[in-house]
């Protein structure tokens, strides 16, 4: 089976991403190692472009897409058997990304998950952080078919087939494509599989939980209508808008 990795990132430490882009190829051994990096300066540019990796390519934005955007991007420019993402700080080991990996040979769509009660999270949350997470994963639940620990988790893996089935069906390109993806994949009848890892927190994160919160929490609803519409719910259908938005594979052209 031939992979595809993709990293999202904007604005990364790079000599963390150099680091774990090699664990990656070692661990890996991907097909395709894709960093999709938006809005850099022309040092990080320089820098990563100098990685000497086969498999690595480097595909800048000159303006901030967004996570969504930019893991959709690299997934259209990819033609493997598996595809899959990680965040670009590495919280999620190559070892644990690889067991993500394996999950597809039964399943379609394989989440890393770090609110799993196998798994293991090394370094410390703010509390503040942790109780908004935990809230934002139950609210998740209650709402969406796809009943998981953790929706949000930077570790994703899923065959080229699932992506066929989901692409034209996402929509958001910042945070909340994480959860769209598995929403969709829900509705759709795939198979999804929730995998414990070893997870690392990183500081240093220039996201506000708060405000973060209550963003993914309105795209949570947003993306619950357009779940139920997809599974042909009457009254989804009716309190639809006719002005549909652009999906994300549309908007790259």
């Amino acid at each position: 089976m031939s992979l595809g990795v993709v990293i999202p990132a904007f604005h990364p430490d790079v000599g963390r991403l150099r680091s774990y882009l090699h664990d990656l190829a070692e661990e890996l051994a991907p097909e395709r190692l894709r960093v999709e990096l938006d809005d850099p300066d022309p040092e990080t540019v320089d820098a990563l472009s100098s990685i000497d990796l086969p498999a690595l390519e480097i595909n800048v934005s000159s303006s901030r897409r967004g996570k969504g955007a930019a893991i959709t991007a690299g997934f259209e420019a990819i033609r493997t058997d598996r595809l899959a993402f990680a965040d670009a700080d590495g919280s999620t080991s190559a070892a644990a990304l690889a067991a993500v990996i394996a999950a597809l040979d039964t399943a379609d769509i394989a989440a890393g998950s770090r609110r799993h009660p196998e798994s293991t999270v090394v370094g410390h949350r703010t509390l503040v952080r942790r109780l908004l997470g935990d809230g934002f994963a139950r609210l998740a639940r209650q709402l969406l078919d796809s009943s998981l620990y953790d929706y949000q988790c930077g570790a994703k893996a899923l065959t080229a087939d699932a992506w066929g089935n989901v692409r034209q069906h996402l929509y958001e390109p910042g945070f909340a494509w994480d959860i769209e993806l598995l929403a969709v994949a829900g509705a759709l009848g795939l198979r999804i599989r929730e995998v414990p890892i070893v997870w690392e927190d990183r500081p240093g994160s220039t996201v506000d939980p708060i405000r973060t919160t209550l963003s993914m929490a309105k795209a949570l609803f947003v993306t619950r209508h357009r779940a139920k519409r997809l599974q042909n719910s009457a009254f989804h259908r009716a309190i639809g808008r006719e002005d549909a938005p652009t999906a994300l594979i549309e908007r790259r052209r």
